[in-house]
C-alpha cells in the first residue's frame, strides 16, 4: 500500500486533472460561493432562490457549515457559509473556518469556479471609500511572520487570482490587492506587512481560500466591499458594524452581476 502522503498527492493530482479542461470550450456549470457572515449571505440566498440543506448535508456530521443550493439560469449555485460558532454563537469568521469550508466544499461539490465574496477594510491612501466594491488581483497574508529565508515568503503566501479581464471591464469595478489576517484591527507589525504587500483592502479569509483552491487547481475570484477605512479616523469595529448592512447590499448587487456575466460562458471567456 502506498504511504498516506502519496495517496493524498494522487487525489489532488486527479482532482486537478478533472478540472484542467473546464476552460476549453465547456461552459461553466457549477459555481461555489464562499461567504463568511450570515448577513452577507442571506440576500444572495433570496436573490437566487437557494434552498438550505435541512436533511442530507454534504459535510461531516457535527460541523456548523451550511450549504444553500439551487439552479439559476444555466448554473448550479452552491453558497456555503461556515455557520455560527457552537460556543459563542457568532459567525465563524477567519482563516481556519475559511480553509476548512473551502477544502470540504471542493471535495463534496466539485465546483468549476469559486467566488469568495465578503466585506473588507479599505485604505484611503490607496483610494478606497466606504461602499466601494473591488475585484482582487492577488492575495497575501499579513500576520504569518516567519523571519527565516524562504519561510518568510511562504508566510506571506502571495498568489495571483484567476484572471478575468472581460468580467472586470464589463462590471467596471475597482481592482486591487487583498491582504488577509485573523484580526479585525491592525497592529503596527500588521500595518508594515500590509504596506509591503501593496494591499488596497484587508480581510480575514481571502488568502486562506486562495491557498486551498490553488491546491486543487480550482479558479477563484474575489469580490470584496469596503465597510471601514482602516487608515481613517473612526474605530474599525464601530465603522464596520455601522456600515455592514448597507455595504452588503452593494456587495450582493456586484455578485449578482458577476453571476449573470458568467452564465453561459467558459472560464476562458472571463
Amino acid at each position: 500500500m502506498a504511504p498516506p502522503e502519496e495517496i493524498v498527492g494522487e487525489a489532488v493530482e486527479e482532482f486537478a486533472a478533472e478540472k484542467s479542461d473546464a476552460g476549453v470550450g465547456v461552459p461553466i456549470s457549477n459555481i461555489l460561493i464562499i461567504i463568511a457572515m450570515q448577513t452577507e449571505a442571506l440576500p444572495l440566498v433570496t436573490k437566487f432562490r437557494l434552498s438550505e440543506d435541512t436533511t442530507e448535508s454534504p459535510f461531516p456530521k457535527g460541523v456548523p457549515w451550511i450549504r444553500y443550493h439551487g439552479i439559476y439560469k444555466n448554473l448550479e449555485i452552491n453558497l456555503v457559509w461556515p455557520g455560527k460558532d457552537a460556543v459563542f454563537g457568532v459567525d465563524s469568521v477567519g482563516t481556519i473556518s475559511a480553509s476548512l469550508v473551502t477544502y470540504a466544499s471542493i471535495q463534496a461539490l466539485k465546483p468549476d469556479l469559486i467566488i469568495n465574496a465578503g466585506t473588507a477594510g479599505g485604505f484611503k491612501a490607496k483610494g478606497a471609500c466606504i461602499g466601494d466594491v473591488y475585484f482582487v488581483s492577488d492575495v497575501s497574508f499579513h500576520d504569518r511572520r516567519i523571519p527565516i529565508p524562504v519561510f518568510d515568503l511562504y508566510g506571506i503566501g502571495t498568489r495571483q487570482t484567476f484572471s478575468t479581464p472581460n468580467l472586470v471591464k464589463e462590471l467596471n469595478l475597482k481592482f486591487g490587492k487583498l491582504s488577509t489576517g485573523d484580526s479585525l484591527d491592525m497592529s503596527p507589525q500588521d500595518e508594515a506587512s500590509i504596506l509591503a504587500n501593496g494591499a488596497t483592502i484587508k480581510d480575514m479569509e481571502g488568502a486562506a481560500v486562495a491557498y486551498v483552491a490553488d491546491l486543487f487547481s480550482v479558479p477563484v475570484i474575489f469580490v470584496k466591499a469596503v465597510t471601514d477605512i482602516v487608515d481613517g479616523e473612526k474605530p474599525t469595529a464601530e465603522e464596520f458594524l455601522q456600515n455592514l448592512v448597507a455595504v452588503t447590499a452593494a456587495l450582493d448587487q456586484a455578485v449578482s452581476q458577476v453571476i449573470d456575466f458568467i452564465n453561459g460562458k467558459c472560464l476562458s471567456d472571463l
